[in-house]
């Protein structure tokens, strides 16, 4: 056996071990799979009803409403995924790989991650039972100054924080409300806006600045869940589960819970969406994974909200039909539809894409 023979045979594992070590060396990509299905509906795994009422009657259903989660590789140092895990799910038709940037800030760790979801988890709770309470009729939103600008008339009088309960003679609960009543003035009239701050009220006038035609009085608005709701929901659900994306499920779960029959018809249906407290179902991430993970829970209907429409067509999602949601609303409605008529005309992700 010669020199550059034995050489070469000696290189071999070398070489593999190279290779063996650069395909198992943690890459900055994140990766995306199906994860579990809850239905909100149920019990949790103490057996209590996941969505607990007090100071209403509750009613069962005998369907099931599944809000969708994702499994999300973690961020570092535990995070990073290497090259083999990386490609099995770059070809799968079920699973996505996204940069790390585009999932996790610099230098968030999993104590972080955990922390965001577990806020985002308790709003999007809060949001869900006041929209659910306001389909039921109730009032259970107000207006709230979200931002005043420099300059304005409002700069010096207002502050974010404010509740806006009335301008003029007119009550205003929302953020709309709140600008179609100061806009749909004529001319630069002196408004008068009846406020909460700190625990008590209080009156005061401002004059408007016309722009482009239209009265302003320099604030941006937003629309909040009334912090005392006349009936008390609590969610029980994992604390392992994070994030805003169950926000539409949780509303139909408790606008169900708290009425008479049953919303499912007896199906399964699943869904996902933020959901603010004006009613609106606003995007998530990972729509193809939920949509799968539903896909093999059994459901028959999925919500999807507007803006993960164009993705959402792309899931491999079966005999599973996809309803755009674009409010808590819209999705009730569909879901009564569906239930009537399981080939009812329902608003289509294929629709919104025209």
């Amino acid at each position: 056996m010669t020199q550059r023979t034995v050489a070469g045979l000696l290189a071999v594992p070398l070489l593999i071990g190279l290779w063996v070590t650069a395909a198992l060396k943690p890459l900055p990509f994140v990766t995306y799979e199906p994860g579990l299905t809850v239905d909100v509906l149920g019990a949790n795994e103490e057996g209590k009803p996941i969505i607990e009422v007090e100071g209403h009657r509750t009613y069962p259903d005998d369907g099931q409403l599944r809000m969708t989660t994702v499994y999300v590789s973690q961020p570092e140092p535990k995070g990073n995924n290497n090259l083999f895990e990386l490609m099995r799910d770059w070809v799968s038709d079920e699973d996505a790989v996204y940069p790390y940037d585009a999932v996790y800030r610099q230098g968030e760790t999993v104590e972080d991650n955990r922390k965001q979801g577990a806020q985002e988890m308790t709003s999007s709770q809060d949001a869900a039972t006041a929209v659910a309470l306001e389909e039921l009729g109730y009032d259970v939103t107000e207006a709230v100054v979200a931002g005043v600008a420099k300059g304005t008339p409002a700069d010096g009088v207002l502050k974010t924080g404010d509740v806006l309960l009335r301008v003029d003679d007119t009550a205003v609960a929302t953020a709309d409300e709140v600008v179609d009543t100061v806009s749909g003035r004529t001319g630069a009239q002196p408004v008068e806006l009846l406020i909460r701050r700190d625990g008590q009220r209080r009156t005061v006038t401002l004059t408007p600045q016309v722009t482009d035609g239209r009265p302003q009085i320099g604030i941006q608005v937003g629309t909040q869940a009334k912090s005392d709701l006349p009936v008390k929901v609590h969610i029980a659900i994992d604390p392992a589960i994070g994030g805003p994306s169950a926000g539409l499920m949780f509303s139909l779960g408790i606008y169900d819970t708290l009425t008479p029959g049953s919303l499912t018809g007896g199906a399964t249906i699943a869904g996902t969406g933020t959901m603010d407290a004006a009613g609106n179902v606003g995007p998530i991430g990972g729509i193809q994974q939920k949509i799968v993970g539903a896909r093999d829970a059994g459901a028959e209907l999925f919500m999807v909200p507007p803006d993960n429409c164009a993705e959402a067509l792309g899931a491999p999602n079966g005999d599973m039909r996809l309803v755009r949601a674009a409010t808590m609303h819209d999705a009730r409605v569909a879901i009564a539809a569906w239930v009537k008529d399981h080939d009812a005309d329902l608003p289509s992700c294929e629709e919104s894409q025209k």
